[in-house]
């Protein structure tokens, strides 16, 4: 009988352990597959991972019941709107003891004040992927969104170039190329922006979030719009294959999105306790600096810097300087109506 219930006992345990989880909601290709692992083994669980692509796919989720993930990595712009909906988690201060490793630049903003429901993760620009041989002999300038937009560029590399399949990154990009904010909500400029988009479109291989990575890596795109840390992953796998022909990034002189990635806890969390053990698992240094020299992140925690390979804080794309800062912008959430307008010019540009 002993050994019946010590065996029942055992089992219970084991299951107990097995039914222990994290369950995280991050961007694609977003965290370092060794840092999980390492958090696994600290908090004796398993971290469960669920992907998006976009934000709007990602809010889409979120609100239509999906928010018992226990911590989520949305941009500073979709804060903002769940902050509003009532949909976060207060974060327990006192159980973050690494908070202080945040980079004082990157914390009280605008879209969550005292970071009473946000703490950053990381930050990535939006820019230009590219096959640097193809461009080079085809003398295209890479630096400029005319290799996005310019019909008369984009003749020299039709079927070979990908947009992301995001209105807010693509209305971004099309209205810095005119010259006006990512912010810019002047019906009349986002026409513009659309009317741009439309004539570029013909020329363009597809919409595409998710596999831009894998498709300019194996040569069968030669320019991708999208996250710096997809492209410095082409870079580091386009290298590691050996391939014939390099992948490079670089931002466009016009400007482009900044965002600003957080660490957030949504109300209907399963384990809200072992989330915030992984939001402060993540502000150790050492765990942070993996973020960036696996991902290609640009960092926000000021005392991962010793950790983060010296190559990588040179590149500009990823670390920007204060010049190029300038440039950038982050992209603020849209009230009801401009999200109206923005979804119906982003349907008009989808199914035509």
């Amino acid at each position: 009988m002993k050994k019946i219930l010590c065996c029942f006992v055992l089992c219970v345990s084991q299951f107990a352990m097995a039914e222990k989880a994290l369950h995280l909601f991050n961007w694609n290709d977003y965290i370092a597959e060794d840092t999980v692992t390492r958090f696994e083994e600290q908090c004796g669980c398993k971290v469960v991972q669920d992907y998006f692509s976009a934000t709007e796919e990602m809010m889409a989720k979120l609100l239509a019941g999906a928010g018992d993930y226990d911590v989520v990595i949305p941009t500073q712009n979709a804060v903002e709107a769940l902050v509003k909906q009532g949909f976060l988690l207060p974060l327990d201060k006192s159980k973050l003891s690494n908070l202080g490793n945040t980079a004082k630049g990157f914390l009280d903003k605008a879209y969550d004040p005292g970071n009473i429901y946000s703490l950053p993760y990381a930050f990535t620009t939006t820019l230009i992927g590219y096959n640097e041989e193809k461009i080079a002999e085809l003398g295209i300038d890479p630096s400029d969104w005319s290799i996005i937009f310019d019909p008369a560029v984009l003749e020299k590399i039709k079927g070979k170039v990908t947009v992301m399949d995001d209105s807010e990154e693509l209305f971004g990009a099309a209205l810095k190329y005119l010259g006006y904010s990512i912010n810019d909500n002047d019906e009349k400029h986002l026409k513009e922006a659309q009317a741009l988009i439309l004539k570029a479109k013909p020329y363009w291989a597809a919409f595409n979030s998710s596999s831009y990575i894998k498709e300019l890596t194996v040569g069968n795109i030669w320019v991708a719009h999208g996250y710096s840390s997809d492209m410095f992953q082409a870079r580091v796998d386009a290298a590691d294959a050996g391939r014939d022909f390099s992948v490079n990034f670089v931002l466009p002189k016009q400007g482009a999105v900044l965002a600003l990635d957080n660490m957030v806890i949504p109300k209907k969390a399963r384990s809200p306790e072992l989330a915030l053990q992984f939001i402060n698992f993540m502000m150790a240094p050492e765990n942070a600096a993996e973020l960036t020299n696996v991902v290609g992140t640009g960092n926000p925690n000021a005392a991962a810097t010793p950790f983060i390979e010296p190559e990588i804080l040179k590149i500009s794309a990823i670390f920007p300087n204060d010049e190029v800062q300038k440039t950038l912008e982050t992209v603020a959430a849209r009230n009801a109506k401009q999200r109206r307008l923005i979804n119906k010019l982003w349907t008009e540009i989808k199914v035509r």
